[in-house]
């Protein structure tokens, strides 16, 4: 089978507007979480007014020209892909040999509910005439394939908080079917705005501590109320071994697995038993050819919901067994939704490439009966000597259930 193996990491999001600003801010146990600077709590009677908003605001990236064609979902992307690609070193491919599977969970929402407040304020005929091409779904997808010119294929699978992950998960297959020799891979989200928020907020989903915003997203906590939301993108680009060795390339880690499966309960809360979650797990362990217990590091889903959290531990003891250790970092970056598998795709890549797992903040009464080894406000080190194997879970609404098995050079 062909090893697929990561060359490029690019990323925006609450902690950093580049991946290494964003490792250090993760491994120091910073969070990106702040209260809002705008009246949208008070105006719309929104019980949250705090999120993770982007550190780096686009406006410093990304020239002008460019960005008022993209949705923010889009701009983030961008964004996100430059870095990713530069940080592969340019790689010379024939356009028919390069992909792009970029996914969002929710779409161009911004540009939807400005072209409609644009048509009850103004009139149809003021609405943008780039609205559809911004506010599509594979928007982000189309964007990146144009700018690098890949005609491999250009796909955007949405699945919810899933999405990102599956997305990678999506590529890696690309090129061990042949269809591509690189791919650039990720997701993307920009869905902090009032609707969202209030409609979030309405299913009780989100934490209200808005007195402690940078203490709200508190994953294992047993006083966790709800996720905080984040924006946000990461991307990867994914190439064969054989191609990465040909050009000399750099080769942070391996793509070692990928499980996914559908949890077919419910179109909101995962399966109580968290069987499917487990499905993909050993799925992707498999994928990969290893046992369970070879697995050290989990990135985990944990989205600090009261109904998830402990779903998740509980599944992941069964495959690997007590003693690994578990990252849950969005308690440091909120919940990037579509953008979040990705970005947490990243940080597990660098957990192995480091051999460092990064930190859990804000847990300061965890559940007593946690089955894992969660790390709490300092790093914690990775085995030094052989392979390190980690696993990236990533979860969405419709129970999606994606696992990405990440394996250190």
């Amino acid at each position: 089978m062909t090893v697929v193996v990561v060359t490029g990491m690019g990323t925006t999001n609450p902690l950093g507007g580049n991946v290494p600003d964003t490792w250090s801010a993760a491994l120091a146990g910073e969070s990106g979480i702040r209260t809002l600077e705008n009246d949208w709590a008070r105006k719309y009677e929104i019980p949250v007014d705090f999120a993770g908003t982007l550190k780096v605001p686009v406006s410093e990236v990304l020239p002008v020209r460019d960005a008022k064609r993209m949705d923010p979902s889009t701009q983030f992307a961008v964004i996100a892909a430059d870095e990713a690609w530069a940080d592969a070193g340019a790689p010379e491919v024939a356009p028919e040999r390069l992909g792009v599977v970029v996914s969002s969970g929710i779409g161009g929402v911004w540009t939807i509910l400005n072209a409609w407040d644009t048509i009850r304020e103004k009139g149809a005929r003021r609405v943008l005439p780039m609205t559809v091409p911004m506010l599509m779904p594979n928007s982000p997808a189309a964007h990146i394939s144009v700018r690098f010119g890949a005609r491999a294929g250009a796909h955007a699978p949405v699945s919810a908080c899933a999405s990102g992950a599956e997305a990678i998960g999506d590529a890696v297959e690309m090129i061990r079917r042949g269809r591509a020799d690189v791919v650039i891979a990720g997701g993307t989200e920009a869905a902090i705005h009032p609707m969202p928020l209030a409609a979030f907020a309405k299913m009780q989903a989100l934490s209200t501590r808005c007195d402690d915003p940078r203490g709200a997203s508190r994953p294992y906590d047993v006083t966790r109320d709800g996720f905080v939301m984040g924006e946000g993108a990461g991307i990867v680009v994914l190439e064969s071994l054989e191609h990465a060795q040909a050009r000399g390339a750099t080769i942070h880690a391996v793509l070692a697995g990928v499980g996914m499966s559908a949890d077919a309960y419910d179109v909101a809360p995962p399966d109580p038993t968290g069987q499917g979650q487990e499905r993909a797990m050993r799925l992707a362990v498999a994928d990969a050819g290893i046992a369970g217990e070879d697995v050290v590091h989990v990135n985990g889903h944990a989205t600090s919901t009261p109904a998830g959290d402990l779903v998740e531990a509980q599944a992941i003891s069964r495959v690997t067994g007590p003693s690994v250790l578990v990252s849950a970092t969005k308690s440091m970056t909120g919940h990037l939704l579509g953008g979040a598998g990705a970005l947490e795709t990243i940080l597990t890549i660098l957990a192995v490439r480091e051999r460092l797992a990064p930190p859990t903040i804000n847990v300061t009464q965890p559940e007593p009966e946690l089955p894992v080894d969660l790390v709490r406000d300092e790093p914690r080190a990775l085995p030094a000597d052989g392979p390190v194997y980690a696993v990236n879970n990533a979860f969405g609404f419709g129970g999606h259930n994606v696992a990405l098995v990440v394996r250190s050079v």
